[in-house]
């Protein structure tokens, strides 16, 4: 399995605003949950280009990365700005 429970405690560990494993609701650590997902779903799909129900499942997850990161600009400029140089991700 490409994501187990450690991994996940490991990401949500590094990356959550409080910096536990059981902060698993803070948009930072869903973002990085989400970020995690789509580069191992972009790895698949660079092998196997036909697969349809894995693209959509990666532009579902794009999606909700989106929100929530639209959340985070809206309420905590500067959370969302960490969050960005943290993960490498831009706009």
């Amino acid at each position: 399995m490409y994501l187990s429970a450690e991994k996940k405690a490991d990401l949500f560990k590094n990356h959550g605003r409080l910096k536990s494993e059981t902060d698993t609701g803070s948009p930072e650590s869903q973002i990085a949950l989400f970020t995690y997902r789509i580069q191992h779903l972009t790895e698949h799909l660079k092998i196997n280009k036909k697969d349809h129900s894995s693209r959509l499942s990666l532009l579902k997850l794009v999606g909700k990365r989106r929100s929530l990161l639209n959340y985070l600009i809206k309420n905590d400029i500067e959370r969302y700005r960490a969050i960005i140089a943290e993960l490498g991700i831009r706009k």
